[in-house]
Order: C-alpha cells, then sequence, then structure tokens
C-alpha cells in the first residue's frame, strides 16, 4: 500500500538535514554485525567529507568517523578516540549531536531533528569536495528571458496531472529557487530504482543533491507577450520525476517556450505523489517493477500508452485554461493558472522527452494531432508495436547519446524516417544515456559510481547541442519567427561532436 503523508505537513527543506541524514547513515554503519564492503565504505566517506569538508577544524563535543575510517570517536573530531571496532556493537548512550556550520556566521551545534542556520549545502559541496572536478551546480538559461518555474497539481486522484512548469517570466531580484530533489521521498525512490538500499542509499542522494537549486524564479510572474509563447510537453524517463530535465527545460524556457514537464503516475517515475480530497493527504505512488512472470514488453507497453495519454491531457489542462475554464492547482492555490490564458500559443505545439520518455512522445504524435511534431532523446523504442511506427503522423528528431542505441533501435526510427522525409537522426558523440539528463552536470566520483553517469564529452557543450538542434527543428515545424535557423546544420549531423545517423558499432546497450 502506498503510504500517506499530510500535504499541509512542514516540508524538510527548511530543517537542517545535514546531521539527521549523517546520523541515520552512520546508525546503519554502526548497527551492522559484519565488516562492510570497502565500496560501500567509500561511498559513505565521500558522503561525510561532502557535508563536513573542514573536519579538522572542529571543536567541542561531536560525534563522527575517525581520519582513518571504520572507528567511532567522540571527543575532538580533528583527534578521535576510537573506543569500539568494525563488528563490535555501537556506544548505547552515543550522543545525537553535530556540529553545522551556522549561516549566520559562526558555528551552531544542534540535536538531531532540530533546526539550525546550517549554511546551504552547495556553500560546502567545493570542486573535488565529492571526488570530482566540478561544484554541484545546474546551468542557467542562455536565451533572452528570465526562467520561472512552479509545481502544477490538477485533480484528487491518480487520474489527475502533476508537473512543474518553466516559463518566461520576469526578472525579479532575490528570487527564490526552488530545490532539485523536491522531496526526501524521492531520494529514497532513486536509491531504490537504482537497486540500492534505501537505509544508505537515499541519506546519501541526499547529503549529495539535497541543496542542490534550480536556477529559476520559483513562482516568479510569468512574462506576457503577445501571441502566446509554444508549448512543450516533456515527458520523462524510466525511473525519473519531473525536475531531473530541469536544465534542457529551463534552456528551452529561456528562449521563449512554455514547458510543461510531467512527473507520470503509471509507475515507471522512481516516486510520486497526489493529493486526496478528503483529507488532504499525499498517497504516495512508489516506483513499479516488472512483476515476475511477466512479459516486459506487454508491460511496458501498458504503461508507454498510459504516459502518451497524459501528455494529452496536459494539453487539455492548457486548451482549459485558453478557454476560460478555472483550473485550480492543488499544491499553489496562489498561482493563478488563469496568467496562462493568453501566454501560450495552442496552435503550436511539440512533445518532448528523454529514453522511456523519447518513445511516449512518439505515441504522443499517434494519439494527439496537435502535436506537430517531437524530440526524442536518446529514445528507448522497445516498448512501442510495430503497427503503429505506419502511424506516426508528424516528424521526429531523434538526438542519440554515443552509447546507448543498438541497431536495432535504430533500424526502428529508420524506419519512421523513411515515411517522413522531415524526421532527423542524430548523434552527439562522447556522450552516454544519462548525458541528456541533469545528471550530467553533478557528475563527481560518487555520483558516478551509484548512477553509473559521465561521458567524455563536456555536459555545456552536450546541452548547446541538445537545446540548439531542438530549437532548429522547433522552430522549422511549429513555423516560428525566430532566429533559430541558425543551428540547422545540427539536423543534418554536421558540426564538431555531432554526427548523422548512429553508427551500430558506436552502441553497447
Amino acid at each position: 500500500m502506498p503510504s500517506v503523508h499530510a500535504c499541509a505537513q512542514p516540508k524538510p527543506a527548511d530543517r537542517c538535514r545535514r546531521g539527521e541524514i549523517l546520523w541515520d547513515l552512520f546508525s546503519f554503519e554502526a548497527s551492522v554485525q559484519c565488516k562492510l564492503p570497502t565500496r560501500v565504505r567509500r561511498l559513505m566517506a565521500g558522503a561525510r567529507g561532502a557535508v563536513f569538508p573542514r573536519a579538522s577544524e572542529w571543536g567541542g563535543m561531536g560525534m563522527g568517523m575517525g581520519a582513518a575510517g571504520g572507528k567511532w570517536g567522540r571527543g575532538r573530531v580533528k583527534n578521535p578516540q576510537p573506543h569500539w571496532e568494525w563488528g563490535q556493537n555501537p556506544p548505547i548512550a552515543a550522543p545525537r549531536r553535530f556540529r553545522c556550520w551556522g549561516g549566520a556566521g559562526g558555528k551552531g551545534e544542534a540535536e538531531r531533528g532540530s533546526g539550525c542556520g546550517a549554511r546551504p549545502l552547495t556553500h560546502c559541496l567545493q570542486p573535488g569536495a565529492m571526488g570530482g572536478e566540478q561544484s554541484l551546480a545546474l546551468p542557467p538559461g542562455k536565451g533572452p528571458h528570465g526562467v520561472g518555474c512552479v509545481d502544477v497539481m490538477v485533480g484528487h486522484t491518480r487520474q489527475g496531472l502533476f508537473l512543474r512548469l518553466f516559463y518566461p517570466c520576469e526578472p525579479r531580484v532575490g528570487a527564490e529557487r526552488p530545490r532539485w530533489i523536491p522531496r526526501y521521498e524521492y531520494s529514497r525512490g532513486l536509491a531504490q530504482f537504482r537497486g540500492r538500499s534505501p537505509r544508505w542509499g537515499a541519506p546519501l542522494l541526499h547529503v549529495a543533491f539535497g541543496s542542490c537549486r534550480v536556477p529559476v524564479s520559483w513562482k516568479g510572474p510569468f512574462k506576457p507577450r503577445s501571441g502566446g509563447y509554444p508549448l512543450v510537453i516533456f515527458s520523462h524517463g524510466l525511473g525519473a520525476f519531473r525536475t531531473l530535465y530541469s536544465s534542457v527545460c529551463t534552456e528551452l524556457a529561456s528562449w521563449g517556450f512554455v514547458v510543461a514537464a510531467l512527473e507520470h503516475r503509471d509507475g515507471s517515475a522512481s516516486a510520486t505523489y497526489f493529493c486526496t480530497a478528503e483529507s488532504g493527504q499525499e498517497e504516495w505512488i512508489q516506483h513499479q517493477r516488472l512483476p515476475p512472470g511477466q512479459k516486459e514488453f506487454y508491460f511496458r507497453n501498458m504503461q508507454v500508452h498510459q504516459r502518451a495519454n497524459e501528455c494529452v491531457r496536459a494539453l487539455r489542462l492548457f486548451q482549459a485554461v485558453r478557454g476560460g475554464r478555472p483550473v485550480p492547482n492543488v499544491l499553489h492555490p496562489d498561482f493563478d493558472l488563469s496568467v496562462l490564458k493568453d501566454g501560450v500559443d495552442l496552435g503550436k505545439v511539440a512533445v518532448m522527452g528523454h529514453s522511456f520518455g523519447g518513445v511516449t512522445a512518439v505515441l504522443a504524435l499517434v494519439k494527439e494531432p496537435s502535436f506537430r511534431c517531437a524530440v526524442a532523446l536518446d529514445a528507448w523504442m522497445f516498448p512501442l508495436e510495430n503497427t503503429l511506427y505506419p502511424e506516426v503522423p508528424r516528424p521526429v528528431l531523434f538526438i542519440n547519446a554515443e552509447k546507448f542505441q543498438t541497431p536495432e533501435s535504430i533500424a526502428k526510427m529508420k524506419r519512421l524516417s523513411s515515411r517522413n522525409s522531415q524526421t532527423r537522426i542524430i548523434t552527439v558523440l562522447g556522450s552516454v544515456h544519462h548525458s541528456q539528463t541533469d545528471f550530467a552536470f553533478l557528475t563527481g566520483k560518487l555520483v558516478r559510481r551509484i548512477f553509473n553517469v559521465g561521458g567524455t564529452l563536456d555536459p555545456h557543450k552536450g546541452l548547446d547541442i541538445v537545446s540548439r538542434a531542438a530549437l532548429a527543428f522547433l522552430q522549422r515545424h511549429l513555423d516560428l519567427k525566430e532566429d533559430f535557423d541558425r543551428w540547422e546544420h545540427l539536423l543534418d549531423g554536421i558540426g564538431d561532436s555531432v554526427v548523422p545517423a548512429a553508427p551500430p558499432c558506436r552502441s553497447n546497450l
């Protein structure tokens, strides 16, 4: 049964989570009766280094791991006095007390679970803190518009909609920036999806990303434009959720698009939820794995059809707003969706997605004629039945990574391109499947080990290629009056780190 929580419950984002999560992490280490695998201990050491990068400067009473690793100490952290070894029972009366760096200047001390003035984790994650060469930061949009965003939840059942809306907004000084991973439950869901124990995987992910923020204005004022902006419906990949493609969504919005990044409720998201009408409680939907004994094609085919239907329902949502019908936002009633009434051009609508979301975008073209084209990022073509390929009526831009696709998958893409001369297939060299997600910008060694991500191509360059090729394709097929045609050479696979089609020898799925 899904877990239930109050929608109105205060979110943990405003609490000091670092010490609490590290205590959960250390408690797990202490509770095991055998020596942990070396790989797990190294991951935990990376987490400790990220949260407490200057542990040697600590003073006073504290509790932490010894510098040599594998032993606990109580006293000054820089010179711990170990009193138990791996494999022994942990201290019974160990104080749950930690030191944190106060945001108001100076060091603070707080009990587990209490609030404190800890400064954001991103300040602690300096280059190399997680074993990487970059700080944890998502890039801002390069277009002429500022970008705002807000979460939109419509309906009180699983059949409703949940999405994050990115849109051009008026500049605002000191605007709040939303967290990249908005809730701790998503860290748990990601850990479970990757086959990691949520007991230690979730704290590690929250330590690494809990304070990472998206460089957009949270609920920023919508920037009106005569005729409205074109609309893109975005579908996430298997095991993802609405925020994991913030970089590409932000980039598109900065160039004058309204982007609705869906969070699917077919069981393919790592976690999602809805709020019930009766009690206003949160009901969480966990990731659904392939049921034992069921063939994967039939299971994924059922999911991809539900996903495509959700893309169509998202378009219906904007049509309702355009028609003047009230559409209450369950999560943020203070953000009036009626501001979009004349702000979206429903004659210029496209659908886009990554991996499972890429094939979802292709299927959405079959289900809804209002979608004028699709952009499929490293599409996972497996779930789509062969009988539907002749029915795809609109052009598709396939932007593939170098190391994901198989010859069979490319053959399916070429089957579509043979029926529509405007369909294009290009490959970005030096990229892997996760290069088209936000994880490309969060590439410390800890993340590489957990998610097996990281290509040889600079992620900023990769984002430029993907977004510019998409913009050129959207201008061509949405009849936009912009200058995105300056990047049309990318659609033919011409340019640095881009080739046409996909050489099978480069695929290793």
